[in-house]
């Protein structure tokens, strides 16, 4: 992990502001009480110049949470879609983490935070892989974690709230204070469910499965892409609850995310896995890799380009890719 890299701007409350002026006081309402909602989203340079993987898929999936949380953001898909885009052109990058994030603001204390003001932000940073590059080629070591993933009886998990993440960090403390690189955490019926901060695949016999969305997962936007890449491969697919030493007697197991792309394990709870050659965890990720990188027609659609690409002769410009 590295310290987030200074840009020019960021969007914040409709307006593109400087990096530095982007404040918040400090008795903001969601500071005190995690009630925030985030998404995390990249963009890359493709042949075609820099393009936002899945855009509108994440920012359903931040309206869908501020739904859950009763949370009023004042904009819609399309003001947050183009306010993306101004924010990658004005820092002028090619390749960044882009991190939406609304919040109840300054002016109100207590726990109900509908008095509070919503504060709607979008912020951008160059970020390498979150488990890093090493971990994606050779695969991270990783442990079960003693603590359990938020129950949904208490916390509703499809909803990406920063509240979630207190979990997350104890869970990843307590991987890497044990000599780990990451966590795996377990549901209430001792079921795996995901790492703090990745959905988890498991291959066995050719077999690619992950558990399904009703064991307390966030239903990664990478998780999704990877079903679709396993059915363009030809394999066979389950989602299914599995148990942590169906873990240790897989082929391959591998986190996917947007902020860890797809990244194999080699190690859990000391037991290496498989032959550590991860075949399939290859394939998966060279469809992602030119699926990002605008290499694959078939997921063209997936693209939003910043810069419209050049019109062809008789043709249009679009500034996306077909849906």
């Amino acid at each position: 992990m590295v310290g987030v890299e200074a840009l020019k701007k960021i969007w914040m409350d409709g307006s593109l502001v400087d990096w530095d002026r982007a404040n918040v006081h400090v008795l903001s309402h969601g500071l005190h009480y995690g009630y925030a909602i985030f998404e995390g989203i990249r963009c890359h340079a493709t042949p075609k110049g820099s393009a936002v993987f899945r855009l509108d898929e994440h920012l359903d999936r931040f309206l869908q949470s501020a739904l859950i949380y009763r949370m009023k953001l004042g904009y819609s898909r399309e003001e947050l879609h183009r306010a993306t885009l101004d924010l990658i052109r004005a820092n002028g990058v090619d390749e960044a983490y882009i991190r939406p994030i609304a919040f109840s603001g300054y002016g109100h204390m207590g726990l109900d935070p509908t008095p509070a003001k919503v504060q709607v932000a979008i912020a951008m940073w160059p970020w390498g892989p979150y488990l890093g590059k090493e971990g994606v080629e050779r695969g991270v070591r990783a442990s079960v974690s003693s603590w359990i993933r938020v129950d949904p009886r208490s916390m509703p998990p499809q909803a990406k709230c920063a509240a979630n993440y207190a979990n997350s960090a104890l869970a990843k403390m307590e991987a890497v204070a044990a000599g780990y690189d990451e966590a795996i955490l377990l549901n209430g019926a001792g079921m795996v469910a995901e790492g703090p901060g990745e959905n988890i695949f498991k291959v066995k016999r050719g077999v690619v499965g992950t558990p399904p969305a009703n064991s307390g997962i966030l239903r990664g936007v990478t998780r999704d892409s990877v079903i679709r890449f396993v059915a363009d491969e030809g394999l066979d697919f389950q989602r299914n609850d599995f148990s942590r030493e169906e873990l240790y007697s897989a082929d391959e197991v591998f986190y996917t995310g947007t902020a860890a792309g797809i990244t194999p394990i080699r190690e859990i709870d000391g037991r290496p896995i498989g032959s550590g050659d991860y075949p399939v965890t290859r394939r998966l990720q060279a469809r992602y890799d030119a699926a990002i990188r605008g290499r694959a027609p078939q997921y063209e659609g997936w693209l939003t380009y910043v810069r419209p690409p050049a019109p062809k002769a008789g043709g249009r410009s679009e500034a996306r890719g077909r849906r």
